[in-house]
Order: structure tokens, then C-alpha cells, then sequence
């Protein structure tokens, strides 16, 4: 019988066991896609207690929560709500989330953030309680210091285009702190133009770029000004949230009608949605492919279906699930037209419903080139579907219809500075798969073709692929 998270943890044969550690582990992390504060970077915060680290704001920790019958005010706070007594409801929780990763990543944050090795429960949660919260009350257990221990070499954050970015202006000229801290141009507001949001973040969009935005050639000049201060400032990647992915035909008369409409508080249909959608993506792709930059395109969320939740909590706090939306049609039509105006910039393709990578994966096959190793790719096993099983469906749906060597890897797509054992989940997932392979005759055993693979996929490949 094995040693319940040892130091061969998911590390089922003597190949799975070379390659991790004499490969994976001694690679630094590239985290391109999470959701971490700049600020909390830039002041290098430091956390008061082991709840407020551990489960403020993360809406995974949550759901299992409400699953185990914890009441809302123990799961997102409230007034009169002690952080220990929440810190108590989430440890009942915890023995619950047997075979969800949650049980492996909670021992695992424990592990590598707070040396405890004891599986926690309600029994022993006052001890891991005051164990951990010496530890962050010790000198040095800051967030800059927790960066620095898992050898995070690059973060990119999620930022919205009015964005200051003055943290991370702040970051690049701190001193003994070596970790890119780079943003991410997240236009979705300005993509949403049904939605109540659009119109305040228009105006917001003309008072930060000094544009004025009453056509939709300004608005367009407005975001092309904001993607060039992105880049000023060091970004490389967008990102977007296509809950459904939409394509029409259109033109730009067609667009600028539409925009019109939508400043005038007009009722917009679908039809316009999707015209206005094809027209400004298409030119934001334009737009990435001549600086450079990646696009990546996160699919077929179905965010905040409760209603009753929303309006109490608002969004990000777990009420959000896989959608199954109609994709092979409108995202290669998408695709073909960005490319078709200035070529198709580096690009990941990710799908909340893994029913999606068989598609994806031949989708990008239909667009890679131009010289570029891996240039379309099927981005990582993403939120529900970050699971061991999960991840090797990914993988394997990479390894038969594309290139896994090409693979630019792991993400935590986090808000949670302790998540970054993530990348080692992932990694003994790749070395274990590997392995397996040659165990089974599949794969050569080859450990400098294998070794040279498993460097590549957890760190080098993104660095290469992004220009970091």
C-alpha cells in the first residue's frame, strides 16, 4: 500500500518517477492566464490569518462547501462571521472532497506553503489553525516571498483595457524581485453590447483614452490606443471570454449602425450581437497579429445562473457551469476571418466542455503555420475540467490530433496566491502519462527524448511561444 501523497505521489512507474524528478520539478513556472491582484504584488501583502489566504474569494472552495450544507454567511463571510469559523466549516468540507481535486490540491498548498503533512479534518483544524497562522505571521511569508519559493519566473494577470496598470508599472522597478508581472487586455465589457455594462464602460473607455467614442471609428481608435499602452507596459496576451462563439457575415457600415444603436440605448438583437461581435474581434485579432501578442479564447462558460445568488454576491462566486453551445461553424468562420485580413496571431483555444476537443483539436490544424511551432493551440484542461482525468483527456486529445511536444502547459487560472502547486499537479499528471507510455510499449525509453519533452511542455515551450 503507497504513502498517501508521498514523495512519488501520481507517480505510478519507475519512468513517471525519473522524468518528474529529474526533469519537471527543477523547471520554474510560467503562470500566463490567472486572475491575481497586481496590487497584492506591488505591496506585497501579507495575509492575517490562514482563511483569508486560503479561502477568501475562491469560488471552487465554495461550491464544495454549499455541496457539504455549509450555510452562505460560513462560505462567503458576512457581518458578525469570524475567519475561523469559516476556516472550521471548509476543514468539515474537506474529507468530503475525496476523489475532487480540492482534496489533493488542499494538502498539497499545505504541504509546500506550511510544511503540514497531517490530512486535515475538524479533529485537528485548531492545530493546522494556529501551525499555519505562526507561519504567515513570520518574518518573510509575504506574497513577493511565496512567488519567489515556487520559482514563478512570469504571472500574467486578466485586466480590463481601462485599467491604470500602475501596479505593474510599480513592479518593474522593484528591486530584488525578479518575477514578470505582466497584464492581459481583457475586452470583454466592450465586446458585451447587450448588456447593461457597455454603455458606463464606453464612457469609461473615452475618459481613460482621451478618444471620444461617439462613432464606432473612435470607439475602434479608442481600444487600438489602449492595446498600445498594454504593450508599452509589457503585455503580450488578450484574452476572452466567448461564453458562445458568434459569427455574421457583416461590414463596417453594418457595425457602425449597430454601435450607433447601442449608444442610443436602442434594443439590440442576436443578429446585431453577433454582427458587432465579428466586426471588432476581427479587428482586435488584426490588431494582436501585428504586435505580436496571443489571443486566447476561452469558450462555453455559462456564467452566473442563479439569479437569486447573483444579485446577492455577484459574479465569480460559483454559480457558473459548462455550457453546450453550437462552435465548429461560427469559430472557424472566426478564425478564417481574422486571418484572412492580417493572418491569425498566435492563438489558444480553450472549451469549459471537454465534448469540444475533438473540434478544437481539428480546428487547429486548420490554422497552424507560418512558421510557427505550435501557433494554434489547445489550450489546458481549464476550471471544471482541472482534474487528473481531466487533464489527460486534454493531453491525449492534443497527443492524436496535434502535437503534445508543442504543448505550452499549465495554467492556474487562480485568484489565490497559494495555487501555484497546481503546476506540480500537472506536471506528475505529464510524467505519469509518459511513463505509461513507455511501460506499455507505446513510447521509447528514452530519456533524453523524454526528458527533453517534459522540459519543454512545463516551461520552455511557453517561453518561446509568448517572447517572454
Amino acid at each position: 500500500m503507497k504513502t498517501f501523497m508521498d514523495e512519488h505521489f501520481l507517480l505510478q512507474n519507475e519512468t513517471a518517477k525519473r522524468l518528474y524528478h529529474d526533469y519537471a520539478s527543477k523547471q520554474p513556472i510560467i503562470d500566463y492566464h490567472c486572475h491575481l491582484n497586481p496590487q497584492e504584488i506591488y505591496e506585497d501583502k501579507r495575509f492575517g490569518n490562514l482563511a483569508e489566504i486560503w479561502l477568501y474569494g475562491d469560488h471552487y472552495k465554495w461550491r464544495a462547501m454549499r455541496a457539504n450544507g455549509v450555510e452562505e454567511n460560513l462560505v462567503t463571510g458576512g457581518p458578525g462571521v469570524e475567519d475561523y469559523d469559516r476556516f472550521l466549516a471548509w476543514a468539515r468540507t474537506v474529507p468530503s472532497t475525496l476523489g475532487n481535486p480540492l482534496y489533493h490540491w488542499s494538502h498539497l498548498e499545505l504541504r509546500r506553503y506550511f510544511g503540514i503533512e497531517e490530512t486535515i479534518n475538524e479533529k485537528n483544524a485548531p492545530v493546522i489553525w494556529e501551525k499555519a497562522n505562526a507561519i504567515l505571521r513570520s518574518e518573510g511569508f509575504s506574497v513577493r516571498q511565496l512567488i519567489r519559493e515556487q520559482q514563478v519566473k512570469v504571472i500574467c494577470t486578466t485586466d480590463d483595457p481601462t485599467d491604470s496598470l500602475e501596479y505593474h508599472e510599480g513592479i518593474k522597478e522593484l528591486q530584488e524581485f525578479d518575477c514578470l508581472v505582466l497584464p492581459s487586455f481583457r475586452p470583454d465589457k466592450g465586446l458585451e453590447i447587450r448588456r447593461e455594462t457597455f454603455l458606463p464602460w464606453v464612457r469609461k473607455l473615452e475618459q481613460v483614452s482621451g478618444i471620444q467614442v461617439e462613432t464606432f471609428e473612435g470607439f475602434l481608435a479608442a481600444l487600438d490606443s489602449r492595446i498600445d499602452f498594454f504593450a508599452k507596459v509589457g503585455c503580450k496576451v488578450s484574452d476572452h471570454a466567448l461564453d458562445q462563439v458568434m459569427y455574421a457575415d457583416t461590414t463596417f457600415e453594418e457595425a457602425s449602425a449597430i454601435y450607433a444603436k447601442a449608444l442610443r440605448d436602442e434594443t439590440l438583437t442576436l443578429e446585431d450581437e453577433r454582427k458587432y461581435k465579428t466586426y471588432t474581434l476581427t479587428h482586435l485579432g488584426e490588431k494582436y497579429s501585428k504586435l505580436g501578442w496571443t489571443m486566447q479564447l476561452h469558450i462555453h462558460a455559462s456564467r452566473n445562473n442563479n439569479a437569486k445568488m447573483f444579485a446577492r454576491l455577484g459574479p465569480d462566486t460559483g454559480f457558473d457551469s459548462i455550457h453546450d453551445g453550437e462552435l465548429a461553424y461560427p469559430l472557424t468562420k472566426l478564425l478564417d476571418a481574422i486571418d484572412a485580413k492580417a493572418g491569425l496571431p498566435r492563438t489558444i483555444l480553450y472549451s469549459l466542455n471537454p465534448k469540444d476537443y475533438e473540434v478544437l483539436g481539428t480546428v487547429m490544424g486548420s490554422f497552424q503555420g507560418g512558421g510557427i511551432p505550435g501557433k494554434i493551440q489547445l489550450g489546458s484542461a481549464w476550471w471544471f475540467n482541472d482534474t487528473k482525468d481531466g487533464m489527460l483527456r486534454q493531453m491525449n486529445v492534443l497527443a492524436n490530433m496535434g502535437l503534445l511536444a508543442r504543448f505550452v502547459g499549465m495554467l492556474t487560472d487562480s485568484r489565490s496566491f497559494l495555487s501555484f502547486p497546481r503546476h506540480e499537479y500537472f506536471r506528475r499528471i505529464l510524467c505519469n502519462m509518459l511513463g505509461e507510455w513507455v511501460e506499455q510499449g507505446e513510447a521509447p525509453n528514452d530519456m533524453e527524448l523524454l526528458g527533453g519533452l517534459v522540459d519543454d511542455i512545463c516551461y520552455k515551450n511557453a517561453k518561446n511561444y509568448f517572447g517572454f
